[in-house]
């Protein structure tokens, strides 16, 4: 982020804060664009404004994206209380970006009722959203198969709403007793009483009820003070760019590399010592 950028952010410190952050993450093919754009119609309805962030996947090539998400996102065209940005993942693991966050701030701070944050969609391991979000949507679709055990395991445990989309299909009402199931085995005492809800974006079925879970957790959540959410955020930052920081100097440090290489493959160290050896120790 340039210099330019801090300075508008520092300045809109006081105004931040305020919005509804709501995080959707899910295996591709759920459906989590078309579940976005039905849920702008519907907080559109209640005279919401909404500002959306769709994190898609990069190419390993060029990290460009092809940036398709708010292709499905219609609701947003020619309403100028709603404003759709995409963004490319650039590699970033955990379904977000960086720079993610500091456009929250940005729409934050434009004076948006709910910021609606969509990630890349690539598999279970997508819980940065955790860290970012007030409010965090797991969704899911009938047939998806192996992507269902896989989330069991992995983004079931963030989830603060279930949503199997695409409620008209075949299997949707087995998939929705099997996440029901899988939820309340959660370690958390509170996931007995997660909303795991049924929709069909395509037709706006479910969407109400989907929005009204949305506002009694965001509810509770945005009682806290604005600042510990902020914080958390931030944490996430400072943890983005030490990591980035760290993978920059191992492989600037690629003779050193493998010499520590060949003494952990030989015995003589281990890698928490060879990684402190590089990065210094905490």
């Amino acid at each position: 982020m340039g210099p330019r950028a801090q300075r508008l952010l520092a300045g809109l410190g006081g105004e931040l804060g305020r919005a509804t952050v709501v995080g959707i993450t899910g295996p591709p093919g759920a459906g989590k664009s078309t579940l976005v754009n039905a849920l702008i119609l519907a907080l559109r309805a209640g005279n919401r404004s909404v500002g959306v962030i769709a994190v898609d996947p990069s190419s390993p090539y060029s990290n460009g994206a092809i940036l398709g998400d708010r292709i499905r996102m219609t609701a947003a065209a020619d309403d100028d209380a709603v404003f759709v940005r995409s963004l490319a993942a650039q590699g970033t693991l955990g379904g977000l970006t960086p720079a993610a966050v500091r456009i929250i701030d940005a729409l934050d701070g434009a004076g948006f009722d709910t910021i609606i944050l969509e990630t890349v969609g690539t598999g279970q391991n997508e819980i940065d959203v955790a860290e970012i979000a007030d409010v965090r949507i797991v969704v899911a679709a009938p047939g998806l198969g192996d992507d269902i055990q896989a989330m069991k395991s992995g983004l079931l445990e963030i989830a603060d709403i279930v949503v199997v989309n695409k409620g008209d299909r075949p299997g949707a009402e087995a998939t929705l007793q099997q996440l029901a199931g899988a939820v309340t085995l959660r370690v958390d005492d509170t996931a007995g009483g997660m909303p795991v809800l049924k929709t069909t974006a395509t037709t706006g079925v479910g969407v109400p009820a989907l929005v009204a879970a949305i506002d009694t957790i965001a509810h509770a959540r945005l009682a806290a003070p604005a600042i510990d959410r902020r914080r958390r955020r931030a944490r996430y930052l400072i943890a983005r760019a030490a990591a980035d920081l760290v993978a920059a100097r191992i492989k600037a440090n690629t003779q050193g590399l493998a010499a520590l290489c060949d003494d952990l493959l030989a015995g003589r160290t281990s890698a928490t010592d060879a990684a402190i050896q590089i990065i210094g120790r905490a």
